[in-house]
């Protein structure tokens, strides 16, 4: 059996990043009476945007993630992949979520998020065709 340390830890502080964004959509849900779709709402479409934004990008960046531990990835190349996602994330979220938007904090919120998966990506074909 082969057991992964690293990515269950970021897989874990993700979800509950994500559980956060869901309860603000359900908030937005209660204020704004909306009880399908955006209800036309700015701030409603806003939440529901960033949990998509969330939802659209994270679980492709943990499955790399955890293709690498699989394949022997060195813990701290996971624990930076790691941090760099949640991190990307979180900077993302925060600065789409506030009204107005942080544009700085979105932007490298994205940097971080989609550097992660390209330099994963690269890391997972890597492996995968030179040591697999």
């Amino acid at each position: 059996m082969v057991l992964i340390s690293v990515t269950p830890i970021y897989a874990g502080l993700l979800a509950l990043l994500f559980l956060w964004l869901s309860l603000r959509v359900v908030q937005g849900r209660f204020l704004h009476r909306v009880s399908v779709g955006d209800g036309d709402d700015k701030d409603m479409r806003k939440r529901m945007r960033v949990q998509a934004n969330w939802a659209e990008y994270t679980p492709i960046a943990l499955i790399l993630l955890a293709l690498c531990e699989l394949q022997g990835t060195s813990g701290w190349v996971l624990h930076w992949a790691g941090l760099s996602l949640l991190a990307g994330r979180s900077l993302h979220a925060y600065g789409f979520g506030k009204t107005p938007q942080n544009v700085t904090l979105r932007r490298v919120g994205m940097i971080l998020t989609v550097g992660t998966i390209a330099g994963l990506s690269l890391l997972t074909i890597w492996q995968a065709t030179f040591q697999g």
